[in-house]
């Protein structure tokens, strides 16, 4: 029998303007609700405020072993399920709003540490008590479809978390947690407000690291109660993902529920065409120490939780280091640029005698030469991902057990860095 459709031209039409109206009608829209920029492929995805509407959602997240798991996050709006949630960015001086609709059937809260005098409806915001008993760090917005208002004063520049103040050791770890990045007033290309944290406005990256234990998101699809005790972590993560996910694209469709990928992108220092670096912002909400560095490289650390490394005669105190153990609760802001001091060349040889291409073993990311910028042979077989004679160098926790998955090896929290020649990639 043949089939008759309904979308004919005027009814398409009809549609069309229906669907212009429910979408004008949904909760939390209108110019009040921030939306993430993009999309863009790589680099740090800000959703703009100063106002913001944050949705609690669960979901289920993809892991390198192909495992599928349970979890919990925060979205912008009626957007849907997304782990972490969104990387707030504001200006210094901004009144910032954050409106918590909770969709759970428990009490959630938010925590705004390094912010002062932070307001939940109005009312000075702190620590609620039954009795003796801590209930919470922050006021609640009640379960099955509650709201609470929060909002403070945006006075310094830097990187900073925020995460569930309900319950933590159970809503932290299950995806309640997202950065906020404060940007200078006068000067949105700086990290603080010293000309030496300056960076490169289309060079920035953020590296927001978590871990997950399955049990707990499998008790917590059940419903079922979990003892912190038994806490076990097997998953470890990059804003959401293990490698190889983590040097996928921003909004890669087969991850709809892990937005932010963590591949960083630079182009060899030079002191006029390209003299600024990138800026990488480091953030936790694990719960021990990460020693995670960057391959080949140390990164310049210019501020710590917030607060820009300097003395109080405003001497500048940054440093530079090979590993950064980023601790639970810790922001890290770093500056990093890729040197090539001998400017190595096919004009220029590196002076060694290179193996016979048959001896040689070829990662799928090494393009066959070992000068930027150019492409050699690949033994017959070999399928080489790299697109023109760029560099990685890869960047991953140095505690190698948190490189895995359940145990599969190279996976886990690390990502890599990609080094273009000058003039870019075709």
């Amino acid at each position: 029998m043949q089939k008759h459709s309904l979308l004919n031209p005027k009814v398409l039409a009809i549609l069309v303007l229906l669907l212009a109206l429910v979408v004008s009608l949904m909760p939390f829209g209108g110019p009040s609700v921030a939306k993430a920029q993009g999309p863009q492929s790589e680099g740090m995805v800000c959703t703009n405020g100063p106002s913001f509407n944050l949705t609690s959602h669960d979901g289920y997240i993809g892991t390198p072993d192909g495992n599928v798991v349970y979890m919990w996050g925060l979205s912008s709006g009626s957007d849907s399920f997304q782990y972490p949630g969104p990387v707030l960015c504001v200006t210094e001086g901004d009144t910032v709003t954050v409106i918590l609709h909770n969709t759970f059937d428990r009490d959630i809260s938010l925590i705004f540490p390094g912010q002062e005098n932070v307001l939940a409806d109005g009312q000075p915001d702190g620590p609620i008590f039954s009795g003796v008993d801590l209930v919470s760090l922050a006021k609640v917005a009640p379960a099955n479809g509650g709201s609470v208002t929060y909002s403070f004063v945006a006075n310094d520049p830097g990187t900073f978390l925020y995460q569930s103040g309900t319950d933590p050791s159970i809503q932290v770890p299950m995806g309640l947690f997202g950065a906020i990045v404060v940007r200078p007033a006068l000067h949105p290309d700086w990290i603080y407000n010293d000309a030496d944290s300056a960076f490169n406005p289309n060079r920035e990256y953020l590296s927001l690291l978590s871990e997950v234990d399955p049990i707990l998101s499998q008790k917590m699809e059940a419903g079922l109660p979990f003892n912190s005790k038994n806490y076990h972590p097997r998953y470890w993560f990059v804003n959401g993902r293990g490698f190889p996910d983590t040097i996928a694209p921003n909004y890669a469709s087969w991850l709809p529920g892990q937005p932010y990928g963590s591949l960083t992108m630079l182009e060899p220092w030079e002191a006029t065409l390209n003299p600024l670096p990138a800026a990488i912002r480091y953030l936790s909400v694990g719960s021990i120490d990460y020693p995670f560095h960057p391959h080949g490289n140390n990164v310049r650390i210019v501020g710590r939780d917030g607060m820009p490394l300097e003395s109080d005669t405003l001497e500048n105190l940054a440093f530079d280091k090979y590993s950064i153990p980023v601790g639970p609760g810790q922001t890290w802001d770093a500056l990093f640029s890729w040197h090539d001091p001998e400017a190595y060349s096919l004009a220029n040889p590196v002076n060694v005698t290179f193996p016979n291409i048959m001896d040689m073993f070829f990662g799928p990311l090494f393009g066959g030469s070992p000068y930027l910028g150019e492409q050699g042979a690949i033994p017959v077989g070999v399928t080489s991902q790299n697109q023109c004679g760029e560099f990685y160098h890869i960047a991953h926790n140095h505690a190698l057990y948190q490189i895995t998955s359940w145990g599969v090896v190279m996976t886990g929290m690390a990502t890599y860095t990609r080094i273009d020649p000058p003039n870019g990639c075709p």
